[in-house]
């Protein structure tokens, strides 16, 4: 026997499997070229005539076949796993979207102390140094946002009592 490639001899085992899936014609002609390439290159003896039970099996599964047992065979993620995968997807957007929104209401010709500035610079550096770190912080930002909408946006009492209706301060007089 020739020492033959690698390949050629998985291209053999490849026609032999397509061949055993075959029946009638298609099998005859894909014998007949086993055959050719089994005598060539002396791979391997002569595949044996079909026989009855043979055509009467199911065929084996190809590639793709396998493939799609394999995907069918895997469980669908469970709810909890989806919930996980699309609170991921919103944390990034949601991020993404408060980065868009802290540089548009930067001004064209703000100063290096401007407050929309400086805020925009911070969550651009948070975002470069620590990206889950940002989406935590934007996150917490938010349900501070929340909670005050929430309970309404009245200014605190304030703790000043209220003058007299004179508007004079009363004064001592001092004992001499």
């Amino acid at each position: 026997m020739k020492q033959t490639n690698p390949m050629r001899l998985r291209f053999v085992e490849a026609l032999e499997r397509r061949s055993a899936d075959h029946g009638g014609k298609a099998r005859a002609l894909l014998d007949a070229r086993l055959s050719e390439l089994n005598a060539q290159h002396a791979v391997r003896p002569v595949l044996r005539a079909p026989t009855e039970d043979m055509a009467e099996r199911k065929p084996a599964p190809g590639p793709l076949g396998e493939l799609a047992d394999s995907v069918a065979g895997h469980a669908r993620p469970s709810a909890p796993e989806m919930l996980d995968y699309f609170r991921k997807i919103w944390a990034s957007l949601r991020t993404e979207n408060h980065l868009r929104q802290s540089l548009g209401q930067v001004p064209q010709n703000a100063g290096p102390l401007n407050s929309n500035s400086l805020v925009h610079r911070s969550l651009s550096l948070m975002r470069e140094l620590s990206p889950g770190y940002l989406q935590h912080f934007l996150s917490y930002v938010d349900t501070l946002s929340w909670l005050e909408q929430l309970g309404g946006s009245e200014a605190p009492a304030s703790k000043e009592t209220p003058r007299t209706a004179s508007g004079r301060k009363s004064t001592r007089s001092k004992s001499r």
